[in-house]
């Protein structure tokens, strides 16, 4: 199966990640994953104020905090995978990406807000239901 992993650095990929580790079908070569992150667009007024090269810089730098556990992670496992890293709001993003690859299930991991608390804060989980076509599976 071809299979996206949204990740954002938080304890819930952890969660995620573990919950992938502790189920051994989920770790086999029979799955391509792709791990995606998305850092949010800077406001226009903030970005004025630096050049490319420094945005650029800050860009790769947040991906690569998030992509060094989990490629540790499948590395311990034994497991080749890809990195997408991209802007912009993150359920947009996911759910674009999920519906143009084809894949076969998106994996995410839920911070797990409650019904209140999602409309309060918003809920990339819900969004990125509401917007895909990719089965989801939810971990919180």
């Amino acid at each position: 199966m071809k299979i996206p992993i949204a990740a954002d650095g938080s304890p819930y990929t952890k969660r995620m990640l573990a919950h992938l580790a502790a189920h051994e079908d989920w770790l086999g070569s029979a799955n391509q994953y792709t791990v995606v992150y998305c850092t949010p667009a800077l406001p226009p007024r903030a970005k004025a104020y630096f050049d490319r090269e420094t945005l650029r810089s800050h860009s790769e730098s947040e991906l690569e905090k998030v992509f060094k556990a989990i490629r540790a992670f499948f590395k311990r496992h034994h497991m080749e995978l890809a990195f997408i890293g991209k802007t912009g709001p993150a359920a947009e993003v996911i759910g674009a990406l999920s519906d143009a690859g084809k894949f076969d299930l998106l994996v995410m991991g839920s911070h797990g807000h409650g019904a209140l608390g999602s409309l309060r804060v918003g809920s990339v989980v819900t969004k990125v239901m509401a917007s895909c076509k990719t089965p989801p599976l939810i971990v919180r």
